[in-house]
C-alpha cells in the first residue's frame, strides 16, 4: 500500500510554520533540540497534537514533514459539524470530504459530532455531507474499528420524512458494508422513530453473523437513540436484536429500552459461542421525558448479574421527581456501581430526595463507587444526610455534589476522607448559595480549609462557593 498522504492546506498554511517556530522559542526549545530527537519520540508527540497543530508542524521542515505523513498519525479523527455557512470559515463539506480522501484510508476510529440542524437547508447540507463522507471512506476501504455518530436529533421538524428516509437509506447500506468489522458504535441521540432504528440495529445485528472472533461489536452506545416519546419496552424485537450481539461487553441504553425480556437476551448471549463474552458493563439513562414507568422483576436483575460475573451497572436520572419511581428504578438487586442524578425543583413540590439518601442509595453500600448529585435543596437541609450516607458507602471511591450546603459540611467530609475511607479519593462539592451570601460564604469556606494543606497526594479534593441563579 502506497503510505505517502497528501498534505491538507488552507488558507492559513503559509503562516503556520512561523508559528510554530514562535512556540518552540517559547518552551525554551532551540531547534537543534527538536533535530536530535528519533523519528519515533517525535511521532509520538505529534499524536497530542490537534489537526491545525499538525498542519504547523508538518510545515516546519522537510524531516517533520515525512514523519507527518506516517499512517500512525492518523487513525483517530473527529469531525465536528455545524454546517452553517460564513464566508470567513473553510466549507466544512469540503474540508470533511478532503481530509477523507487523501487520509480516510488509515482512518480507524471516527467521531462526527453534529450540531442539532434547526431549518430544512441545514438539514439537508449536513446530509449532505455526512453521505458523502461515508461514501468516500466506502471508497477507499478505510478500516474502520470505531464509529460514532451523534446528537441528529431526527425528530426535529426540519428533518422531512424525506430528509430523514434518505438518511436512514444511506446508513443502513453504510453499516451493511462496514458492520462486520466494527468493534465499537456510538448513536447517542439520534432520536430515531421505532421502525427505522429498529432497521439499524438488526443491520448491525445480522453484521455479526458474517463475523468470526476477531471482529464483533464490543462497545454499543444507544442513548436517546430513539424517540423520547417511543415506548422501546413495549416492543419485542429490541430484546431479539441486542441478543445477535453476542460480542457486546458495553452496553448503554435509555431506560425507555429496558425490560424483563431485555435483561434475559443479555444474559443468553452464548448460544453457539465456544467462549462466552460476558457482559462488564450496562449504562441506563433516565430523563422525565423519556418512557420509564415500565416494571422490571428484581429477579431479572439478580439472574443478568449471576451470568455476568464482575458486571457494572450505571444508572443516570434526570428530574425524576417521583419517589415510588426512583424505588422502582434502583432496585436493590442491580450491581449498581456508578449513580448519577440532577433535579431541580421549587419549594413547592411535594418532594425530597431524603428518601435517596436514607433508604434507596444505602441499598448499595457494598457496590457503589461513584456518586454525583445534582440537587437544588433550597427550602431543606440534606447535610446530615449526606454525611450519613458517605459513611455508610464502604466502596465510594469519588463524590461530586452541587447542592445547597452548610460550608462546615465540606469541612466534615474531609474529616470522613482522612480518618474513615482510604478509598475516597476524589471529592468535588460546589456548594450553592444565594447571591447576597456569597462572598461570606466562601471567606467562610477559605478559613475552614486554611487548615488542611497537606492533603495525601492521592486525594483529588476540590470545593467552591457557587451562586445559585
Amino acid at each position: 500500500m502506497n503510505e505517502e498522504l497528501i498534505p491538507l492546506q488552507n488558507s492559513e498554511d503559509e503562516d503556520n510554520g512561523e508559528k510554530m517556530e514562535e512556540v518552540l522559542s517559547d518552551a525554551g526549545c532551540s531547534s537543534e533540540c527538536w533535530a536530535i530527537l528519533p523519528v519515533l519520540c517525535l511521532a509520538h508527540v505529534f499524536k497530542f497534537l490537534d489537526e491545525g497543530d499538525r498542519r504547523s508542524a508538518d510545515l516546519v521542515c522537510q524531516r517533520w514533514h515525512n514523519i507527518m505523513r506516517s499512517p500512525s498519525l492518523w487513525r483517530s479523527h473527529t469531525f465536528h459539524l455545524n454546517v452553517r455557512p460564513s464566508k470567513y470559515r473553510y466549507s466544512e463539506f469540503h474540508s470533511s470530504v478532503a481530509y477523507v480522501q487523501s487520509r480516510g484510508v488509515y482512518l480507524e476510529r471516527l467521531a462526527v459530532l453534529v450540531n442539532p440542524p434547526s431549518t430544512y437547508s441545514i438539514a439537508w447540507r449536513m446530509l449532505r455531507t455526512i453521505k458523502t463522507v461515508f461514501d468516500e471512506l466506502t471508497r477507499v476501504r478505510a478500516s474502520l474499528k470505531s464509529i460514532s455518530l451523534t446528537n441528529l436529533e431526527l425528530d426535529r421538524p426540519c428533518w422531512t420524512s424525506g430528509l430523514r428516509n434518505s438518511f436512514v437509506i444511506f446508513l443502513v447500506s453504510f453499516l451493511r458494508a462496514q458492520g462486520s468489522k466494527l468493534d465499537s458504535v456510538c448513536l447517542n441521540g439520534m432520536k430515531i422513530g421505532m421502525i427505522q432504528g429498529l432497521e439499524m440495529l438488526t443491520t448491525l445485528a445480522q453484521s455479526q453473523k458474517r463475523t468470526n472472533h476477531r471482529y464483533y461489536i464490543s462497545t454499543l452506545h444507544l442513548k436517546g437513540f430513539f424517540s423520547g416519546e417511543v415506548p422501546v419496552y413495549r416492543n419485542s424485537n429490541m430484546p431479539r436484536t441486542l441478543g445477535f450481539m453476542k460480542g457486546l461487553t458495553h452496553l448503554s441504553l435509555s431506560y425507555s429500552c429496558l425490560s424483563d425480556e431485555l435483561l434475559k437476551a443479555l444474559q443468553h448471549r452464548d448460544q453457539g459461542w465456544r467462549d462466552f463474552i460476558h457482559l462488564k458493563t450496562l449504562s441506563l439513562w433516565c430523563s422525565l421525558n423519556v418512557p420509564h414507568g415500565q416494571v422490571i422483576c428484581g429477579h431479572s436483575w439478580e439472574s443478568l448479574a449471576s451470568c455476568c460475573p464482575g458486571l457494572k451497572v450505571k444508572i443516570e436520572v434526570d428530574q425524576i421527581l417521583n419517589t415510588d419511581r426512583l424505588a422502582r428504578i434502583l432496585l436493590p438487586e442491580i450491581p449498581l456501581v456508578d449513580f448519577s442524578m440532577a433535579t431541580f425543583y421549587s419549594p413547592n413540590e411535594e418532594w425530597s430526595p431524603r428518601p435517596l439518601f436514607y433508604v434507596m442509595l444505602p441499598q448499595f453500600r457494598l457496590t457503589l463507587k461513584f456518586l454525583t448529585l445534582h440537587l437544588s435543596n433550597c427550602s431543606e437541609l440534606l447535610d446530615d444526610e449526606l454525611l450519613k450516607l458517605v459513611r455508610r458507602c464502604d466502596r465510594l471511591e469519588q463524590l461530586r455534589v452541587w447542592a445547597f450546603l452548610e460550608v462546615r459540611t465540606v469541612q466534615r467530609l474531609l474529616r470522613i476522607r482522612l480518618a474513615q475511607r482510604s478509598l475516597l479519593n476524589t471529592i468535588r462539592v460546589s456548594v450553592y448559595s444565594v447571591e447576597e451570601d456569597h462572598e461570606e460564604q466562601k471567606e467562610q469556606l477559605e478559613i475552614l480549609l486554611s487548615t488542611y494543606r497537606d492533603l495525601p497526594p492521592e486525594l483529588d479534593f476540590f470545593a467552591t462557593v457557587y451562586p445559585y441563579v
